[in-house]
């Protein structure tokens, strides 16, 4: 699935990143603390969250992720929309909730993308 096909099913507003609306989305993941992103995220998912710090930019990129998808209306300022640009990484709005966002997609045949499964043990 493309980030072009998210901003479909989601009916979100791309904020920025038409040049990556063909990026391939291989699972979401959805998350408000940046620790989890960066325990759990795989490469080439699309983080779903309602965090708006500049943060969740700066993890996009470390973690390669296909794109950003803010929930419930929210947009991030302008400076964050320009580090998003700057790492060519696309941010899309939606006025979905983070649970009604990550069912459309699941329903859509994107799944849930979890680097490790347990952070217990590591396995």
């Amino acid at each position: 699935m493309k980030i072009k096909d998210v901003q479909e099913i989601l009916k979100a507003e791309l904020l920025c990143g038409d040049s990556c609306v063909d990026n391939d989305v291989e699972g979401y993941f959805a998350c408000d603390l940046i620790s989890e992103m960066l325990l759990h995220m795989k490469p080439s998912s699309l983080l779903v969250t309602s965090l708006l710090n500049a943060h969740v930019v700066h993890t996009a990129h470390v973690m390669d992720v296909s794109g950003v998808v803010f929930v419930a209306g929210k947009k991030p300022d302008e400076t964050i929309i320009a580090n998003a640009r700057q790492n060519a990484i696309p941010l899309l709005s939606t006025s979905y909730l983070m649970y009604e966002s990550c069912g459309k997609l699941y329903v859509s045949g994107i799944g849930i993308s979890l680097e490790n499964t347990d952070p217990v043990s590591g396995d």
